[in-house]
Order: C-alpha cells, then structure tokens, then sequence
C-alpha cells in the first residue's frame, strides 16, 4: 500500500485540510469535513456526519483556546448564541434521520451559496452599520438581543445536528450582523460556540447509538489540531475581505460539487 493512499496518512491529511481552513474562515472547515469523510475515506454517511460534529468540535474547541490570549472572542453574545444551539442541536440530529441524504445536501448547497453571496458581496460586513445587538456602555447587550441570538443559534444548532457541521457559515455572517463585531472577532467567537453546539450534538448522536472508529478519528483529529495552528498563522496576513473571499469560495466550490453529485 501506498504511503499516500494508507488510512491512517489520508485521515491526517484531510484532518489538515479541515484545521487549516477552519482556523482560517471560522466555519469553512466543517463544510469539509463530511465530504473528505464520505468520498475520501469510505466512511458511511451517518457515521461521518457525527464524527466530522465530534472532529470539528474539538478542532473549534482548540482554536477558540489560542484566540483567549488575543482576547478576540466576544463572550457574552458567543454563549448567548451557544445556548440557543445546545438546546436545538439534539432536534437536528433526531429530524435528520428521517429525511433523505440527497435532498439534506441539496438544501445544504443552496444555504451555502447563499451566505457565500453574501459573504463575497460584503452584504454581512459592514464596517459602517452598527448591529442591533451591539453591547451598551456597560457591557450588557441591548433589549432583544438575547432573543436574536438565541433564535440564529438555534438555527445553527439545528444545521449541526442534521448535517454534522460547526454552523460556522451561520453563525459567523450572524454575530458580524447581530453584534457589528470585526471579522477576525466573529471567527473567533464562532470557534467557541462550534465548540459548545458540537458537544451537545456528539452527545446526541452517541445518545442514539453511534459509534465513532477511532483510528480513523484520532488521526483526523490529530490533523485537524496541527491545521487549526497553520489557518490561526495564515488568518494574521489576510485582510477582511480576503477572509471573507476565501470563506465565500469555499463554500461555492464545495455546494457545486454536492450539487454534482446528487445530479450524477
């Protein structure tokens, strides 16, 4: 067997793959994760849609971590959001067992090709817009907030659990419009609450009897821990709209190709 083509170095290199790109977007790499699982690996569907949660999860967790010392994470409106999608997370992972993989990635396409408009346009960036949300003098989020970011976290909750993913591409177009954060403090902030929904859909997912193979999931995990560290370095030379031209071509390329397939 080819160094190349051995499990153990694909689960590594994808890992990378995953790491990097999430470190960089904030989100991006959990659009990866289930296809490089799927189509790269062999991994059933089902089986891959809970460990590229429980992959991404912890690669987010890792990131959120050395974002801590730049004191880029927004947390009060980051648990505010996190709260919201642990409720909902488990609903997800229970809806999606009774609708049909190709119609789950046909909607998931169209979602990304949307918030990559968006995204590419600058439409959920604007330096001069103040959010509705933006926390008062004294710390505290304006009236209504809570409700605006429990309800997009709930959103975020709900992808996660049906499609395995962070909800990166949700929650960091809606924290840079809810809050008028930056940029690099919307991915940061992002990274903690995929940490958070994540652990909440795992559970659901070992709750209804998933099993994770665990060479195959250490490897990519070890993968995407060393990505997260290499996509931190590269996010510091990009500027916002680099970032957020990156972001929106990952997720063109990846919803043309689920749209290819489901047409093949």
């Amino acid at each position: 067997m080819d160094a190349f083509t051995n499990p153990a170095t694909l689960s590594l290199g994808f890992g990378l793959i995953v790491g990097v790109s999430l470190g960089v977007t904030g989100g991006g790499g959990s659009i990866f994760a289930v296809p490089l699982l799927i189509y790269g690996l062999g991994i059933p569907v089902r089986t891959a849609i809970g460990l590229s949660l429980a992959v991404v999860g912890l690669t987010a967790g890792f990131g959120a971590a050395l974002r801590l010392k730049a004191h880029e994470i927004e947390f009060q409106a980051g648990l505010v959001f996190a709260a919201g999608g642990m409720l909902f997370a488990p609903m997800g992972t229970w809806i999606g067992q009774f609708i049909s993989p190709a119609a789950l990635m046909t909607i998931f396409a169209l979602l990304m090709a949307f918030v990559g408009w968006r995204m590419w346009s600058g439409k959920a960036e604007n330096s001069d817009a103040v959010g509705p949300c933006v926390a008062q003098g004294n710390g505290r989020l304006r009236s209504g907030c809570y409700t605006r970011l429990s309800l997009a976290g709930a959103a975020a909750g709900i992808l996660s659990g049906i499609f395995g993913i962070g909800g990166g591409f949700v929650i960091v177009p809606a924290l840079l419009y809810v809050t008028g954060t930056t940029i690099h403090r919307a991915v940061a902030t992002s990274l903690m609450v995929i940490f958070l929904i994540a652990l909440s859909g795992v559970g659901a997912n070992i709750f209804l009897g998933q099993l994770f193979p665990m060479p195959v999931s250490a490897m990519f995990l070890s993968g995407g821990l060393i990505g997260m560290i290499a996509g931190a370095a590269i996010r510091k030379k990009l500027s916002g709209p680099s970032l957020r031209q990156t972001f929106a071509i990952a997720m063109w390329l990846v919803g043309a190709y689920i749209i290819f397939k489901n047409i093949s």
